[in-house]
């Protein structure tokens, strides 16, 4: 492994298994692009006390020609995440998705349309991990779990607004960030006062 890979745990016991587990994950990147320049991770419990129960945040920082990539969020009501080898895993999937999506727009290979566009969840499998986005211009864009941002995937359900950034490229159009878009953005109308 050529690139430069700094872990750091944070309120927790260093763990050599965990360490080696990290640098593995951390190896496999360089297939997906060789110009890493230094990976840096951090492993932390959500909570500082030590109970059954507690889940981990991973967070990876990637540096490479032409820009960086930071990848991993709290887990809320992910229970696998009380597994750190299991938060590793998905910190390091989210990371892969970036860093292919990185270096297909690098190479020109991706149409990516900045301006968020907005929709509603049309179709979700939680099981999966994927689900379908009905675009307010009438488009089915598909997104995977690790496209949404702010929020746990679990809380999305058919119907929920969403605020999205898709890329096109040989596969097609899809989501590549997708937000939650919050009820407290929609303006109430004011309640019409009883005259009973």
């Amino acid at each position: 492994m050529s690139m430069s890979v700094d872990i750091t745990f944070h309120n927790m016991m260093a763990s050599d298994a965990l360490r080696a587990s990290i640098e593995e994950h951390a190896a496999r990147l360089e297939a997906f692009a060789d110009d890493i320049l230094f990976c840096h991770v951090v492993v932390e419990p959500t909570e500082r006390r030590h109970h059954q129960g507690n889940r981990y945040r991973v967070h990876v920082h990637l540096a490479l020609s032409g820009g960086t990539i930071d990848a991993g969020k709290t887990p809320d009501d992910d229970h696998s995440h009380e597994d750190a080898y299991v938060a590793v895993r998905d910190a390091f999937d989210a990371a892969r998705r970036q860093l292919e999506d990185f270096v297909r727009r690098r190479r020109g290979d991706v149409k990516h349309h900045e301006t968020p566009e907005t929709g509603h969840i049309h179709e979700i499998d939680h099981e999966a991990g994927i689900g379908l986005i009905m675009s307010s211009d009438g488009q089915e864009i598909p997104f995977h779990r690790n496209s949404v941002v702010d929020v746990d995937f679990e809380k999305l359900a058919e119907g929920s607004p969403v605020s999205f950034v898709s890329l096109s490229d040989q596969d097609g159009l899809r989501a590549s960030t997708v937000h939650l878009v919050s009820h407290k953005h929609h303006r109430a109308s004011p309640a019409t006062p009883s005259n009973a």
